[in-house]
């Protein structure tokens, strides 16, 4: 029983040593990709869709809501804001 609690606490313990999102992160170059890399990094994403040629994703970590911006080319952040 204590192995199923110690699985259970590193599980949930995992998104507090969740890394940022930055204008060097490396996302992906499809929208699930882009999605799928958020969620590990602990974001709850909230809308994902194609802007001018860019993948467009809002998401939401710790009562802070982002955008970010994606190059499908390349997998790179090309604009990144986060609002208080």
């Amino acid at each position: 029983m204590r192995i199923l609690a110690l699985i259970t606490l590193l599980a949930f313990g995992t998104p507090a040593l969740a890394e940022d999102v930055t204008m060097d992160s490396a996302l992906g170059t499809t929208m699930e990709e882009v999605q799928t890399s958020l969620t590990a990094m602990g974001y709850e994403v909230r809308k994902a869709e194609m802007e001018d040629g860019k993948i467009e994703v809002y998401f939401v970590r710790d009562g802070k809501m982002g955008e970010v911006y994606v190059s499908p080319q390349t997998g790179a952040v090309t604009k990144l804001e986060i609002k208080s």
